[in-house]
């Protein structure tokens, strides 16, 4: 069987800071970005298809937060 390691919680803050969202957000975009210009240039499929899915994902997640917030 598998070892399960319990990582750290981080501390409960009462609220975030003001900027904090959108720091998130704009990084989440950047790796968007990044990860178009990637697939342009590699030329492993299995590499293409990682950074797709990964696209994907925070694509949808970012969208999410978009009209959610």
């Amino acid at each position: 069987m598998g070892q399960v390691l319990q990582f750290r919680l981080p501390q409960v803050r009462e609220e975030a800071p003001a900027g904090l969202a959108l720091d998130l957000l704009s990084a989440v975009d950047f790796a968007l970005r990044d990860l178009v210009d990637i697939g342009k240039h590699v030329s492993l499929e299995t590499v293409r298809e990682q950074a797709a899915a990964c696209h994907a994902m925070l694509d949808a997640a970012y969208r999410a937060e978009l009209e959610h917030g």
